[in-house]
């Protein structure tokens, strides 16, 4: 059950948070006598450095500052004491707000965050985060016994051409034109190709290469998994192409984008099983629902282009799904069914 207490405190503005580590350093100072007033004016001279002009602290705010902060809602629970009526510090002298322990769920939120982040770490410029992640983990190690993730993100670590991410990552902010010997699924020997690197592309856990080929000119997307070797043209003026990823994949599906001749409105009818994991679970931003039917079924449309990607889609939902149009995608879905069907004959 939720703290809905906690997670509004918790939601307090920047400011609060700056009055709370201005009180924090001003009560580790047991050299001095604190009155609110002396808190007060801590406060504002912080703020004021922060914000450029004055920032009016009242002396209820300060008040309600400090009982947050003796209050267990933010996990302080600081030792404030008034003595002589008048002065305020910590009663053990060593505490600091900065020092308290990470409770179970602060560690369950790191733990799975650097999770998240870990699935970038094939680029250097995460390199500098490796020592924060060993630290972190060795403060959640020896304040909790070991648990299992509760979130898992797919990544297939054994793909071909993972080591070359931050390589070409670099050539891409440097700007350096690059020779590729690269070798498809259809080619039986590899070819070496002048890139200019533009942009890199993640889709269903592989990774590509997206740039402009030297000898036309044209856009094009290579398989990191099919890049056998690189080598720097360090003397070939590289050519921008000033690739906006939103715009350039608007109306793909994957990662083949094709021309606007290949641009289609796609309509297709799903049954009443899977319906509500289309309408759920959008195949494109573009998908709307044409007409849902008295038989459970629903109708849809999407504006994409007719590549190879959305021929997978379409074909991974298998007999719940059926496509009305354009008449050329119908056909070749028929087709591939056709040649499907005598694999099982």
């Amino acid at each position: 059950m939720l703290d809905f207490d906690r997670i509004e405190l918790m939601a307090l503005n920047k400011n609060a948070l700056i009055r709370y580590k201005t009180i924090d350093r001003c009560l580790q100072n047991n050299m001095r006598d604190w009155t609110l007033d002396d808190l007060i004016d801590a406060c504002s001279d912080a703020l004021y450095d922060l914000a450029g002009k004055d920032v009016n602290v009242s002396k209820r705010t300060i008040q309600l500052d400090l009982q947050h902060m003796r209050g267990d809602a933010l996990g302080y629970n600081a030792p404030i004491e008034v003595y002589e009526k008048k002065y305020y510090r910590y009663s053990d002298p060593d505490y600091s707000i900065t020092n308290i322990p990470l409770t179970e769920n602060d560690m369950s939120v790191l733990s799975e965050t650097m999770d998240m982040l870990k699935q970038f770490q094939d680029f250097s410029l995460f390199d500098e985060f490796k020592g924060v992640f060993q630290k972190l983990e060795d403060k959640i190690h020896t304040q909790r016994h070991h648990k299992a993730a509760v979130i898992h993100l797919d990544k297939n670590t054994n793909l071909r051409g993972l080591e070359l991410l931050d390589e070409l990552y670099q050539a891409i902010l440097k700007e350096v034109v690059i020779n590729i010997l690269y070798q498809s699924f259809k080619a039986q020997v590899p070819s070496t190709i002048k890139f200019h690197p533009q942009l890199l592309k993640e889709y269903n856990n592989r990774w590509f290469l997206v740039g402009i080929r030297d000898e036309n000119g044209k856009i094009l997307t290579l398989a990191l998994d099919r890049i056998l070797g690189i080598d720097y043209d360090l003397h070939s003026d590289y050519k921008a192409a000033h690739l906006d990823a939103d715009s350039f994949y608007r109306h793909t599906i994957g990662v083949t984008v094709l021309s606007n001749r290949e641009l289609h409105d796609v309509v297709f009818k799903v049954n009443r099983t899977n319906a509500p994991y289309v309408v759920t679970k959008p195949f494109h931003e573009s998908q709307m629902i044409l007409e849902e039917h008295s038989d459970g079924s629903t109708t849809f449309q999407i504006h994409v282009h007719l590549n190879y990607e959305l021929e997978r889609l379409l074909l991974g939902f298998g007999e719940t799904l059926e496509v009305l149009a354009p008449k050329q995608l119908r056909r070749r879905m028929r087709e591939k069914f056709r040649k499907a069907q005598k694999l099982y004959c």
